[in-house]
């Protein structure tokens, strides 16, 4: 059970289909793309003596060459470590550390100083997949993936946790395969004349994307910018058609702003599936009314990924539903191979319409955190995953988000934690306290600001910590504004009352 077994079959079965673009260049066919990642695969074993043991990590943009990596890991039963390419370097080694990767693939292969890498793990350029790929075409035969147990590990994700330290979401190929069949039943139809635009970061969930279409043979498009502009999206779309893609909330808004400002036709872009964050309904109404019912909307998160929740086309179109704007403001419902319960605090179900903590389950959740049990053990709770969100499932079975019990700050589609952020100032030597909040912003979602007690007869300014900041972590997690106070506000155990700064300063 390897999901490197469904881009072999394609291959098989249509191996002339085009398969790989570099904006509306094509790169390889099905054929093409299935022989350059067993012949990279093999080189793995050859030359790096890479196994199903063995963890392989991707720290770069999206390029078409990512998907060859992946698939050439899995096709030698290996897992790939996808790492954030905003990262900070400091960052991004310290996963590689944690995760015990044996080899990382970047753009150039001199990305990381040799002190920076742990002694365990070789660093290599992609460029080595983009040789495969121009070679593929003289290969007579393609070899099969190796065969795995449907528990074998497959995708490391590092998501960031409330201790200020990734946490690595074990996700075995049956998660992916769940995930996978998920999508055609509750999300969107796939047929073999799409091309999925990767703009959304790979190493996230629009990578992962990548089976449904892989498996009805379709086109993965990669935007030559290698990320997202409205008008470079607009224009694949246009030429090459029936066009769909991953995006988070604010990348929908910058594209509904470009179309109407430019009188753009969306007729290109069959499917924009919304994640990341949930869209405000205002919001979700003016994109309807400027781009059409071409919008689906899905609630996931790296623990259960792409697949808790789901609101399809159908359902958005329908404005005349009496709970049109109710359902629009909701998340949708559940998956198909997800069930959602809310508890409180003792992990008692709750009552419909009643706020709680949303737990999930379901072939699809994680097998747990990688080398942290404590943390799997506080997640995973009687097969159930605790989501750390808050909300309440309507009479309709509709999910509705409310609040964050993590106190995640989601910025663009990416989430950023605040004790992490916390811990990088207060080790400035002017910083006595500090506390990080999320405060609403009209085209991010939200922005990171940070609330700072300086040490006293100290007089740090917002270019001295925005610079210490920008030593230790990636700039999309940098504060975005700094105020400075004599005091925070505490309870009687001394806890921060981020409620009241939120009140204060949001």
């Amino acid at each position: 059970m390897n999901v490197a077994q469904w881009l072999y079959s394609t291959a098989l079965r249509c191996p002339d289909a085009p398969a790989l673009y570099s904006g509306v260049k094509p790169v390889a066919n099905y054929y093409e793309f299935a022989q350059s990642a067993a012949t990279l695969s093999k080189r793995l074993v050859d030359q790096y003596g890479i196994s199903s043991e063995d963890r392989i990590a991707i720290y770069m943009a999206n390029r078409v060459e990512y998907l060859v990596v992946m698939y050439a890991a899995w096709w030698v039963g290996a897992t790939v470590v996808p790492i954030n390419s905003k990262l900070h370097i400091n960052e991004a080694a310290w996963i590689l550390d944690n995760a015990q990767a044996s080899l990382v693939f970047t753009d150039n292969g001199n990305t990381f100083k040799k002190q920076n890498l742990p002694d365990s793990c070789l660093e290599e350029t992609v460029n080595i997949a983009a040789q495969e790929i121009s070679a593929a075409s003289k290969q007579r035969q393609i070899t099969c993936p190796v065969s795995l147990l449907p528990n074998s590990l497959a995708w490391l994700f590092y998501t960031s946790g409330t201790t200020g330290r990734p946490k690595g979401v074990m996700l075995s190929h049956a998660n992916l395969m769940a995930m996978t069949l998920c999508y055609p039943l509750d999300v969107d139809t796939v047929e073999g004349n799409e091309a999925k635009i990767y703009a959304a970061p790979m190493s996230h969930g629009a990578g992962l994307y990548n089976f449904m279409f892989v498996r009805v043979g379709a086109r993965h498009v990669v935007p030559e910018s290698r990320g997202f502009n409205s008008h470079e999206i607009f224009d694949i779309a246009d030429i090459l058609q029936h066009a769909t893609l991953f995006a988070a909330p604010t990348m929908v808004k910058r594209m509904v702003a470009y179309a109407r400002e430019h009188n753009v036709c969306s007729d290109g872009i069959k499917t924009i599936v919304l994640g990341g964050a949930p869209m405000y309904a205002s919001d979700f109404q003016d994109a309807i009314s400027v781009m059409g019912t071409r919008f689906a909307q899905i609630y996931g998160q790296g623990e259960s990924p792409m697949t808790i929740t789901a609101i399809p086309k159908s359902v958005i179109s329908d404005s005349s539903n009496p709970r049109w704007q109710a359902r629009l403001a909701s998340v949708g419902y559940a998956q198909s191979c997800i069930e959602i319960r809310i508890t409180n605090s003792d992990f008692i179900e709750q009552p419909t319409g009643t706020d709680g903590e949303i737990m999930v389950r379901g072939p699809s959740v994680m097998m747990g955190y990688w080398r942290n049990e404590e943390a799997t053990k506080e997640t995973l709770v009687d097969g159930w995953l605790r989501t750390g969100d808050i909300g309440f499932v309507d009479e309709e079975g509709f999910l509705t988000l409310t609040d964050r019990s993590k106190d995640v700050i989601i910025s663009g589609g990416s989430n950023i934690y605040p004790r992490e952020i916390e811990e990088v100032l207060i080790a400035h030597e002017d910083v006595f306290e500090v506390s990080v909040i999320g405060v609403e912003d009209k085209d991010w979602g939200e922005t990171v600001v940070a609330i700072v007690v300086p040490v006293e007869g100290k007089k740090p300014s917002h270019e001295t910590l925005d610079e210490w900041c920008k030593s230790q972590v990636a700039a999309f997690k940098r504060p975005r504004k700094y105020i400075f106070v004599s005091e925070l506000p505490k309870n009687s155990y001394g806890k921060v009352l981020k409620t009241e700064l939120r009140q204060q300063f949001g």
